[in-house]
């Protein structure tokens, strides 16, 4: 049996080994743990292995200083222009001083959930319906630096808040779905406009440039015309009434040609002598000779033997 001694010397031991497992703290990573004496905040423990004083010292709040999520929910909010809209969203926030997280709040979570949403409702229903659903980035904005400005003193750092669904009631979505065709429409129909607007231009121009070539060749061709007259004219006043037959003969013959290439004529009627056209085409043989002379057309009828042809006109 165990003498008296023996028993006060396990009891000892016992004890100090009790009191060291009470001073040695073991801390996780990402956490912090406070340490209070008698009630009273002295230092804080970082992850690893720390020694307190036991039963003078102990852990007070344990902090997670990892990033976390928050979830906002779902709240209706009036806009400026009173749209109802239900909007949730979410929140992401660190814990940067352990000690002013643990003492200067309570109840952490629901401080920062409590001052997301009034801030959702403040800042999103100082805004408009059409630039609430077109400026959520700029909403994200506003929001993370108002919030992230009033938790300052908690001592944690807002990272991220986000809105997740705005949703207006479905009689506004069907306004807003008929208000956008008929914008589409709108924007189509003007379109349909503007092309045809730029066609009739393009017409326009092509037939103002057609016109003027029109204009530039009759010119021309009024040019040529006088220019030929002038010719016949002076060919005439030297007494050279040849050229006036050729001139006479090409235009006889071209408004022949002219009539006999019509499509729909079959039978011409000529109130007119054929022999008019032929006494012309004598003339244009005379101006024909002169040109190539008499004596080489004679020397080259006689050697091929051919008699120059008669031809004869009787009057209808």
């Amino acid at each position: 049996m165990l003498a008296g001694f023996d028993i006060v010397i396990v009891v000892l031991a016992v004890v100090v080994l009790l009191v060291l497992f009470a001073g040695i703290k073991t801390v996780p990573q990402g956490f912090n743990f406070t340490v209070e004496r008698f009630g009273r905040y002295t230092r804080t423990l970082s992850p690893g292995l720390n020694l307190i004083v036991p039963f003078v010292d102990r852990v007070g709040a344990k902090m997670n200083m990892m990033e976390q999520v928050l979830d906002v929910p779902t709240q209706e909010i009036i806009t400026r222009d009173n749209a109802i809209v239900a909007v949730d969203g979410v929140a992401f926030y660190q814990v940067l001083n352990a000690p002013q997280a643990a003492y200067q709040v309570a109840g952490l979570q629901n401080a920062i959930l409590n001052l997301t949403m009034t801030n959702i409702r403040t800042v999103m229903g100082s805004m408009d319906l059409d630039e609430l659903l077109s400026n959520r980035d700029t909403i994200n904005e506003r929001l993370l630096r108002v919030v992230d400005e009033a938790a300052h003193p908690w001592g944690i750092k807002v990272t991220r808040v986000e809105i997740k669904d705005i949703n207006p009631p479905a009689n506004l979505v069907d306004s807003m779905a008929r208000q956008m065709m008929a914008e589409r429409d709108k924007r189509a129909q003007i379109l349909t406009a503007e092309g045809l607007k730029q066609s009739q231009i393009l017409e326009a121009e092509g037939r103002r440039e057609a016109a003027f070539r029109d204009a530039e060749a009759r010119e021309r061709a009024a040019e040529a015309e006088a220019r030929a007259t002038q010719v016949v004219s002076e060919a005439i006043s030297k007494g050279d009434l040849q050229a006036l037959n050729y001139f006479v003969a090409q235009k006889y013959t071209e408004a022949l040609a002219k009539i006999g290439s019509a499509t729909n004529s079959k039978v011409v009627l000529m109130p007119m002598e054929a022999s008019a056209l032929i006494g012309t085409l004598g003339g244009i043989g005379e101006i024909t000779k002169e040109v190539f002379g008499n004596g080489g057309s004679s020397a080259g009828a006689r050697q091929s033997g051919a008699r120059p042809p008669v031809v004869r006109s009787t009057d209808s």
